[in-house]
């Protein structure tokens, strides 16, 4: 037997030595800028974020500090001098050169770690998206002994530090010199940087200034005091205008402190999509955040636009879209629960208002009557639906129907509309968004109503039958019919009813065209489809052409005595329905249309010459 060596026998490997990651900053820089920023831009948010929070830091522990952020912007360069808390030599060599870290993790500042605009420590390395250096210039508040530093980076990644003599730096604070990169100097000019200073940091809580020119706005418009709530409506409606280039509606006041949210919705003043995502304009702690957030409030609520500043929010690594978590989910219910406490005030106390929203948006309020049974119940007297006695709200509707029928799509309202309202029988058109739904759902929050769909059986039960004899004696007419229209998937069925403009009534429903579509798709397919397709066959009722006996024309048509004739006729009568209720036409039903109109022409030309 071998010997073998025993694993506690085996040598064991030798330690390695850990091995530090290289970064290639160029490559970084490009990264940041075609990925993770969606524009140039968020370099001077970068700037105004790191001086707050300078700021910040330094009144944290000297509250009576100068607050103070100035921009001067000249000729491809831009200077940003700030009276935060400083750095020295350590923090230099600590914080700026080293990608990642966070001067919010510093010791003695991880406890304020809330009050700060940044999280996540990138900080001056987006500022080489416009510029090929960076030189920062800064002298430490918690250290007074320690001269000013200055760090110089160019986007190859090296960098210096050397200190400097005092007079350059007298008082603390930091001062970041940018110089444009090839291509980017236009995000330094003046103008822009102004721009963007005023876009990001409006409600920043200091002194920012681009040159002598004012940045901060505050307080914010929906924080000042007014006259009068007249006043406030006007001078946020102007707010609106500026921000987002529209007039609202109205305005919706958001500010929940619980949540740390303080702002205000403007509701569009024209219908929108439920499809359409409207950009919400966020502040985190003053500093724009992003003007394009979409999670922001639930999905039924598309007919507003926010602007707000919260505190409580998580902002992703870009810091241009909010994190998904609890807390963005808590403030989104309590936004909603906001602009259903605005609609159940206006339907209590200013209809007029409440009136003129729903004649634009009343799809929104149709989208959150669907969950909310209470909303429902407040907006029954209000919301409009499309009926056979004009539009109406529901709860007006229900008073007059002791059975409200409704049909669960626009053909079939079509199809059955005239004649329902001429037999008394009154229809909803549920088939626009929402509303065979909300229909349904009007048991649950007005009990003792009814609510049926209204099928071809139903309407067809409500028209008067003919007098037995009469029918039996145009038995030949009916066959002529119904042999004609079999082909097509369609009975013919005679009845008397009003209008008696009507001659022909098309009645069908959601089961008879699946099996007319079915029986379609299998006269087109091969013989192995055919099969399969033919085993799917259903027993559904078919479509059935309801021919009107009081009408003149029906009555001559089943008085001729050529079966062909009659059944061209028939063709006829039935292309017409389809037309009147406007359903889309099969290629079947065109050239039906197509044949008949050519077989009345030449029976028509025939009986010309006949008769010459």
């Amino acid at each position: 037997m071998d010997s073998q060596t025993s694993p506690a026998s085996q040598p064991s490997p030798s330690p390695q030595s850990p091995h530090t990651f290289q970064v290639d900053l160029r490559g970084l820089v490009d990264l940041l800028s075609h990925h993770l920023y969606s524009s140039p831009k968020v370099y001077l948010r970068e700037l105004l974020q790191n001086a707050v929070d300078a700021v910040t830091a330094r009144r944290a522990t000297e509250p009576g500090a100068a607050a103070r952020v100035r921009l001067y912007a000249e000729g491809g360069t831009l200077r940003v001098e700030d009276t935060g808390v400083g750095l020295t030599e350590a923090d230099v060599h600590s914080l700026l050169a080293t990608i990642g870290r966070s001067s919010k993790r510093a010791d003695g500042l991880e406890e304020a770690r809330s009050d700060f605009l940044g999280q996540f420590g990138i900080g001056l390395l987006a500022c080489f998206v416009v510029a090929e250096r960076i030189r920062v210039v800064s002298r430490s508040a918690r250290t007074p002994g320690a001269p000013p530093v200055e760090w110089t980076a160019s986007d190859d990644g090296s960098y210096t530090v050397r200190t400097l003599p005092d007079a350059e730096r007298p008082e603390p604070g930091t001062t970041v010199h940018l110089v444009a990169r090839a291509g980017a100097a236009e995000w330094l000019a003046p103008g822009r940087v102004a721009a963007l200073a005023r876009d990001f940091g409006s409600l920043l809580p200091y002194d920012v200034r681009v040159g002598d020119e004012a940045v901060t706005d505050l307080p914010a418009p929906w924080d000042r005091p007014y006259p009068g709530p007249a006043a406030r409506r006007v001078a946020l409606a102007r707010h609106c205008h500026d921000l987002f280039g529209f007039t609202p509606l109205d305005t919706i006041d958001l500010s929940v402190p619980l949540t740390g949210i303080r702002g205000v919705a403007y509701v569009l003043p024209s219908a929108v999509s439920p499809a359409r995502r409207a950009g919400h304009r966020v502040h985190l702690k003053g500093m724009l955040l992003t003007d394009r957030a979409e999670q922001l409030l639930p999905d039924w609520a598309f007919f507003v636009r926010c602007v707000l500043d919260t505190d409580s929010l998580r902002p992703t690594a870009s810091r241009e879209s909010l994190y998904e978590d609890e807390t963005l989910a808590a403030v989104r219910e309590a936004l909603g629960e906001r602009i259903r406490a605005w609609l159940t005030g206006l339907a209590a106390g200013d209809p007029e208002r409440l009136a003129a929203f729903l004649s634009v948006h009343h799809l929104g309020v149709k989208s959150l009557a669907r969950h909310d049974r209470e909303m429902l119940r407040t907006m029954l007297p209000w919301l409009p639906f499309e009926t056979t006695d004009g539009r109406l709200s529901l709860e007006e509707f229900a008073q007059r129907h002791p059975v409200v029928h409704f049909t669960r799509t626009v053909e079939e309202y079509r199809q059955v509309a005239p004649i329902a309202s001429a037999q008394g029988i009154g229809v909803i058109n549920g088939g626009y968004t929402y509303d065979s739904e909300l229909v349904q759902a009007l048991p649950s929050v007005r009990p003792g109503t009814v609510v049926a769909e209204l099928d071809a059986e139903t309407v067809t039960a409500h028209l008067d039958a003919v007098d037995p004899a009469e029918e039996l004696a145009l038995s030949g007419f009916l066959a002529a019919a119904r042999a004609r229209l079999d082909p097509l998937g369609c009975d013919v069925v005679l009845r008397a009813f009003h209008p008696l403009s009507v001659p022909a009534l098309h009645l069908d429903d959601r089961d008879a065209r699946h099996e007319q579509a079915r029986a379609d798709a299998e006269e087109r397919a091969d013989d192995l489809w055919a099969g399969i397709l033919g085993s799917l066959r259903g027993s559904a009722p078919r479509a059935r052409l309801v021919l009107n006996h009081l009408n003149p024309l029906v009555r001559r048509i089943s008085a001729l005595p050529d079966p062909e004739l009659i059944g061209t006729a028939a063709e006829s009568l039935y292309g017409q329905a389809l037309l009147m209720a406007r359903r889309p036409l099969r290629p079947a039903d065109s050239a039906l249309l197509n044949r008949a109109f050519i077989g009345l022409l030449e029976w028509a030309t025939h009986s010309e010459d006949g008769q010459a």
